[in-house]
């Protein structure tokens, strides 16, 4: 009874999909599953090497992303986060897309979006066998990683492709197996269409990986080609790209229970952690970045909140670093609360117990588990340090890393001369203008003297705690020492960094080695240079070693268990359901939104909160069209328990017969665990609903030409 009670904890997530599948063993894996589930397809329909299938009209977008072909004529979808960067750069003041929005009338519209890109998968194999062919068990990791990589580059030169196709091969399982992907990267993308960023991102920071969600989270680009169909530089001569499948588009929208797909390009996982690493994440790591962060964060949030420009200025600098400290608060309390510690705990006496039963299996694998813990261990006071070091000195302030830029010049000068140095000091002259753009000094002087003195509290003395606290007490605060960094570097003044760095560069060398931010910063990248990073460039390919070799035993050892390969920014499809959650006592969600919500959330002038007047006036007359519900709602977003990660922004959500119900775009705050620990009770995806997409470009964009080329379909009224 108690191995069967275990069984049903180990594997109940897979009752509603848990993973990230590979689609070219979707047959073998999840087809059955899937089908049980609800799903009217076959593995074939989802991925197939040479026949169309779905995976044809999935790409990876902007190398960050993933987008969605919806029309035979290369139009693509992806969400309006996804797409903002290109949005952002093709605005002017006199063309304000970010603001106002854009739908291009015909294809002489289209804006070019130069440096987007659109990579599909041909095809995809397991090169396991010939990746790893040489490799023995006494191989050192360098040596080992050494015969892989001269495996790969044999099996590049051997696998057969279109000149305009490339090959990339990854690690999965913590490379206990590879596989090889041939793709096709298409370069010539045009802008077609985005909301205004008031539907866009609507509810920004605030509703960011928050449900109930009411944000049109999307926006259209279109794919072209050479007159071939290939992958060709942005030309006038291009035609649109005729996909070997796009996706038809549901007027049915969901209901709660319904089977959902979301495929896509998922990032980074780490699920089959051990307790002993998941702990140090959950009660180590992610505590000290959150107090970091949140200290930086409430010191620009005072100065945005004073000054309309500043807000301007350092809005997307402010939303980027709040994203990480949220979804780590999350993290920390769905570890907590979802009793993450004690099922690993769980999970791995029953791996003892089974590994102690075999004497094979306790030979090679018995002490697997008691080393990881005691490399963790070893290594956790570094890897703080190495936390503290990158989030108070590199990632939340400004002015300080630009020192490390400075840097480069010097050693440049020494390596090679002043002619090699003066060419990146020329370099740098351009970089320090997109610095300079959004730089405010009394903020960052502000953040810089908050995130110092939480460092030196907190660091190692011998690591650099002592060097801050000295010179703080030298200057007689650490806001003071911050202010005589500002004052007297010259990293903060554009004026006078402009005109050093137009000088001879033994001049320039001579003047960054006597700037004082440069001096401060250079003690303390000695510090973690010398005494840190050392010991984790020690431990960490330890740890990996172990941890290699802990997920084959865990494959070997729990035979009866699914595993599927942690993200890794390839090609997968998870599944499960369209599901409300309960997050916490007394409290339970539905899964979907409506506009209601977005007007009852609505504050006029809000930089979070306002929406158009048009979208009002649409709410009011009811406008719906034919993208209502039958009870007359306009939905807005959904949640499922699909299981995804960044990555998958972007990614279509479909329904069981492969036709586009929604766009992923976020995760519940209380489920992203995720990433390390999944559980289907808590963690959901958020989707925005294909309907609200179509609503937003036909009614309220006036795009409705857009959805002429599209497939709109009733799957639920066969």
């Amino acid at each position: 009874m108690k191995k069967i009670l275990f069984l049903l904890l180990l594997c109940p997530v897979f009752l509603l999909g848990q993973g990230m599948w590979l689609p070219l063993l979707l047959e073998k894996q999840n087809e059955k599953d899937m089908r049980a589930m609800g799903m009217k397809l076959k593995a074939d329909d989802l991925y197939h090497a040479i026949n169309p299938s779905i995976k044809d009209a999935i790409c990876l977008f902007d190398g960050g992303c993933t987008g969605e072909m919806i029309s035979g004529e290369g139009l693509l979808l992806t969400n309006h986060h996804c797409g903002f960067d290109a949005i952002q750069q093709l605005s002017t003041l006199e063309n304000n897309y970010v603001d106002n929005g854009y739908w291009a009338k015909d294809r002489a519209t289209e804006l070019p979006a130069p440096g987007v890109t659109a990579t599909f998968v041909v095809r995809m194999e397991d090169v396991t066998i010939m990746a790893l062919q040489s490799i023995t068990e006494g191989m050192s990791e360098r040596d080992r990683q050494a015969q892989i990589d001269k495996n790969l580059a044999q099996i590049r030169v051997n696998t057969k492709k279109e000149k305009w196709e490339e090959i990339v091969i990854r690690p999965f399982y913590n490379g206990n197996q590879y596989y090889l992907f041939v793709v096709q990267t298409f370069r010539d993308l045009r802008f077609v269409g985005a909301p205004p960023s008031s539907i866009g991102k609507f509810g920004a920071d605030t509703d960011n990986w928050v449900w109930p969600r009411h944000t049109g989270d999307f926006s259209l680009f279109r794919v072209y080609a050479d007159s071939m169909g290939r992958p060709a530089e942005y030309s006038t001569k291009n035609l649109p790209y005729r996909p070997r499948h796009f996706l038809p588009i549901s007027l049915d929208g969901v209901a709660e229970g319904d089977f959902s797909m979301v495929y896509g390009f998922p990032g980074r996982t780490d699920e089959y952690l051990t307790e002993a690493a998941v702990r140090q994440v959950g009660e180590v790591l992610d505590p000290a970045k959150v107090a970091l962060r949140d200290r930086a964060l409430k010191t620009m949030d005072g100065f945005m909140r004073k000054d309309p420009s500043v807000k301007i200025a350092y809005i997307a600098k402010y939303v980027s670093i709040a994203n990480a400290w949220k979804k780590w608060l999350g993290e920390m309390q769905g570890l907590k609360t979802y009793k993450a510690l004690e099922k690993k705990a769980a999970y791995e006496a029953e791996f003892t117990r089974r590994v102690d039963n075999s004497a094979d299996l306790k030979y090679r694998f018995g002490n697997l588990l008691p080393r990881l813990r005691q490399l963790y261990a070893d290594i956790e006071p570094y890897a703080l340090a190495r936390d503290y070091y990158f989030e108070a000195c590199v990632r939340n302030t400004e002015a300080l890393p630009q020192a490390g830029a400075l840097n480069s010049v010097v050693d440049i000068f020494e390596k090679n001369g002043e002619t090699m140095a003066f060419n990146k000091q020329k370099e740098l002259l351009t970089a320090f203008e997109g610095f300079y753009k959004d730089f405010r000094p009394e903020v960052d002087e502000a953040v810089l003297a908050g995130l110092l003195e939480m460092f030196a509290t907190n660091a190692q003395p011998e690591w650099g705690g002592n060097f801050v606290k000295e010179e703080a007490n030298k200057h007689g605060s650490y806001t003071a020492l911050s202010a005589y960094l500002f004052k007297n570097s010259v990293i903060p003044h554009r004026e006078k960094l402009t005109a050093l760095l137009g000088e001879r560069s033994t001049k320039v060398v001579e003047a960054i080695r006597n700037d004082p931010m440069w001096k401060f910063w250079k003690t303390l990248s000695d510090l973690y240079q010398g005494k840190v990073q050392p010991k984790l460039q020690e431990l960490q390919p330890q740890i990996n070693l172990l941890q290699r070799q802990y997920m084959a035993a865990q494959m070997e050892v729990f035979k009866e268990k699914r595993f599927f390969p942690d993200a890794n920014s390839t090609l997968r499809v998870t599944y499960g359901k369209v599901r409300g959650f309960s997050p916490r006592d007394a409290v339970q969600y539905e899964f979907q939104t409506d506009l209601d919500g977005v007007m009852e959330k609505y504050i006029p002038g809000d930089y979070e909160f306002d929406v158009p007047q048009k979208l009002i006036e649409l709410w009011k007359a009811k406008n719906y069209g034919p993208y209502a519900t039958s009870d007359g709602r306009l939905p807005v977003a959904f949640i499922g328990t699909n299981h995804t990660t960044g990555g998958n922004s972007g990614s279509p959500a479909l329904d069981a017969k492969g036709n586009l119900i929604g766009l992923n775009f976020d995760r519940v705050w209380e489920g992203t665990m995720s990433d390390l620990n999944y559980d289907p009770a808590i963690c959901r995806n958020i989707m925005v609903d294909a309907r609200y997409v179509l609503f937003i470009i036909d009614k309220f964009g006036g795009a409705g030409h857009l959805l002429k080329e599209m497939k709109l379909v009733h799957p639920k009224k066969k």
